[in-house]
Order: C-alpha cells, then structure tokens, then sequence
C-alpha cells in the first residue's frame, strides 16, 4: 500500500506538471488509453470467468469513476497537489455518513468522532475559500464534490465485486475514461466555456518532452491499481486503508517541489485531521 501511495502521488505530480498547457480532460483520456491496453493482454492471457448480470451498474461504475477523476484532474491542475488528494481522501467520512442517511447503519460512537473529525478537517481547508474569490471557491468545491463522486464509485465495485472479475470492473472504468473524454475533446471544438472546462475541453497536442510525463502518468497510475489490489488481498482493510494516507504527505512533498506554496497551516492542521478521521473510521466502521 506504501507502494500504491507513491505511485499514485507520482500520477498526481504528472498531471500537475502537464496541466500548465494540457487540459484534465486530455489528461484523463491518455491516463487510461496505456492501462486499457495492460488489462485487454491480461484477458488474453486468462480469460474471465464470472456470473456478471449487473451490466446498469458496471456502466455506471465507468462512468461515475471517470467523473471523479475529470474532477480530481482539474482540482490538481488548479489548488494545487495536496489538497487535492486530501479532499480525495476524504471520501470514508462521506461513505460513513450516507451509510447512516440512506443505508439506516447504526455507527459505533468512535466512528461518529470520525465523522465529526474529518468533516472538521474539510472545514478548516475549505472555508478561508470564501475569503479569497469565486474561482478558488469553485476548484475547492469541484475537488470536495471529487470526493463524493469517489464513495459512490467505490460503493458500486463492492457491489460488483460479487458478480464480476476484478479486470472487468476496471475495464469499465478504462474504457469510459477514454470514450467519455473523446466526446469532451470532440464538443470542445464546437462549444468551449472557462466555467465547463473541467468536463469540456478543446485537444492540445502533447509536445516534446510531454510524451515521457504522460508515459510516467499512465504507468505509474496502473502499477498503483495493481499494487493496490494486491494489498487489500493480502493485507486486513483497516491497516491497507490508514497506510493509504501516506499518499498525502507525499504529495505535499511532490507539490512544493513542483512550485505549489505549501499548505498553510490551517490547511495543515485539516489534512491531519482528515488523515486521523480516515484512520479511525476505518479501524472502527464494521
């Protein structure tokens, strides 16, 4: 999982290197075009078995997950690389809530606190965007709703998981984030806004030295994915899910040493709150 957090804060630094002239949407299609290609090869090599049935729900996993990462890519590209991720990584205090709102789960009291904690921590990252202007306040808000869009995308694997083989499901999703971003790329030629570009946006052709981040993008997103099931494999849930937070202080790391200022710290003090709400949360949520 160590190795999971790296790979993807690798991701995330790539595309904060490439959206200076590239758009997130062009970055999700190239993202998964490389890894589509991985997983077609493994299905060569062993081919799926699986009872399958749930094609609506397989087709919105792709399509939720792809909506999330349109998101995630533009927040990177535009508040920067560790508060992007933070709000990403947010997504167990959103799951544990609407397992209470719409699922009727009863939470422990430590799972409340985790609750109170995380939402505490978005709070202190999120509300000095009111300060600021309208902008700054939007690319807050697009990062934090990426975060919402990543608990409904993970909800529907568990689902999935039961009925079909681990390379469909990501398959699903690969091939929505290279379909959906062409129709994105195609309508940004015709139809172009500053205030949609995070889901419509016009192709730039990738030049020079483009290519070796964009290879580094797509590779080290799909050893994340791979490594990634191999931990939860291997490795119990809780453990697998609090090493998962190291993704975070990696990418501060990444982020200051690719220009972004680092966090204030006030900023600081949510992603520690955060990290400890996702901690507790997933050692104490049955």
């Amino acid at each position: 999982m160590l190795i999971t957090a790296f790979c993807f804060s690798v991701s995330g630094a790539c595309t904060r290197v490439l959206g200076n002239h590239l758009s997130s949407v062009e970055l999700v299609f190239f993202r998964n075009l490389i890894g589509v290609v991985f997983v077609l090869f493994t299905l060569i090599k062993k081919p799926i078995i699986q009872e399958g049935g749930k094609l609506n729900l397989l087709i919105f996993r792709g399509v939720i997950g792809t909506l999330a990462l349109y998101l995630f890519f533009f927040a990177i590209t535009k508040i920067g690389l560790a508060e992007a991720i933070t709000y990403q990584q947010s997504y167990p205090i959103f799951l544990a809530l609407f397992g209470v709102v719409f699922l009727k789960q009863k939470l422990n009291p430590a799972v409340w606190w985790g609750i109170v904690i995380g939402f505490s921590g978005v709070f202190l990252i999120f509300f000095p965007q009111f300060q600021t202007d309208f902008m700054s306040l939007k690319s807050h808000t697009l990062g934090l709703t990426n975060a919402i869009l990543t608990m409904l995308a993970y909800m529907s694997i568990a689902q999935l998981a039961a009925y079909y083989d681990s390379r469909s499901i990501v398959l699903s999703f690969m091939i929505s984030g290279i379909i959906m971003p062409i129709v994105s790329l195609g309508l940004g030629e015709f139809f172009y806004s500053e205030n949609w570009s995070f889901v419509i946006a016009k192709y730039v052709h990738p030049r020079g030295f483009d290519w070796f981040w964009i290879g580094l993008l797509s590779v080290s997103a799909l050893m994340g994915q791979i490594f990634l099931t191999k931990a939860f494999t291997y490795g119990k849930s809780a453990e697998v899910a609090a090493i998962g937070y190291s993704n975070i202080l990696f990418s501060v790391f990444f982020g200051v040493l690719l220009g972004d200022p680092l966090p204030s710290l006030l900023s600081l003090f949510g992603i520690l709150l955060i990290i400890t709400s996702g901690i507790l949360i997933a050692f104490k949520n049955k």
